[in-house]
């Protein structure tokens, strides 16, 4: 194998080391953000309960507010009753007060229906409450861990570029400027065997000369289809599967 091609190959396995690396830096930032979003939503039930519970909390007292003006009403209507000497003045005074007794009624049963509603909202308040209490716990001690990660992915790019700074320094500057090209435009699987007759990346087969160049290992060649640059070793297998 010309000494190129392996130092290349060296170089390949550094590159795809650094993109899957890079790659694992970058999905931890959207962890992080789904994460604090389940934090969030749970959040966001326990003050949609919270905020119910006091809308019936606040409607009780509306109503509350309504029983004591009735009462009032019925304190004021007995009150001239007993100043009235008519018995129409009187009869009409009664029918106000029994009146606002049954609208009384009427607002007590209401008041019963949005008691009934808090108990229940009561519990809702309590259950979001627990489960938003542990989300922030599970999310907290996640994006701790994503934290450390994070860490740690920075530290091993870190080495990577520095050790990949190293290896591209001992490839032939003609050579490097072709792989780099290629490794821009077809990714990681740049240098390719020759696997039953084919290019190992686009499996294109491959013109009879171009397997023969290969063999011969004098100088680089490239796949005519792909354009990526490809090897032979004696371990691979040049017979074309029928």
């Amino acid at each position: 194998m010309l000494e190129a091609i392996e130092k290349l190959l060296v170089l390949q396995d550094r590159d795809r080391n650094l993109l899957r690396t890079q790659a694992e830096l970058a999905s931890i930032t959207p962890q992080r953000e789904r994460a604090k979003s389940r934090a969030n939503s749970s959040q966001q039930a326990l003050d949609a309960a919270k905020l119910k519970a006091k809308q019936i909390e606040s409607d009780k007292k509306k109503l509350e507010l309504d029983v004591q003006a009735q009462e009032e009403r019925i304190a004021k209507y007995s009150q001239q009753q007993l100043q009235t000497k008519k018995n129409e003045e009187y009869r009409a005074l009664a029918h106000e007060i029994e009146t606002c007794k049954g609208n009384i009624s009427k607002l007590e049963d209401q008041i019963l229906v949005l008691m009934e509603q808090a108990d229940a909202v009561a519990k809702d308040v309590a259950a979001a409450t627990k489960l938003a209490a542990q989300a922030k716990k599970d999310v907290d001690a996640e994006v701790t861990e994503l934290g450390k990660r994070e860490e740690n992915f920075k530290a091993k790019l870190a080495e990577l570029q520095a050790n990949r700074a190293e290896l591209a320094a001992a490839v032939e500057e003609g050579a490097l400027a072709r792989y780099e090209r290629l490794l821009k435009s077809k990714g990681e699987n740049v240098i390719v065997g020759i696997q039953h007759s084919a290019c190992g990346g686009c499996h294109m087969r491959l013109p009879t000369q171009v397997m023969v160049a290969c063999q011969s290992q004098s100088e680089i060649n490239a796949c005519p289809h792909c354009g990526r640059i490809i090897y032979f070793t004696r371990d691979m297998e040049l017979a074309a599967v029928d």
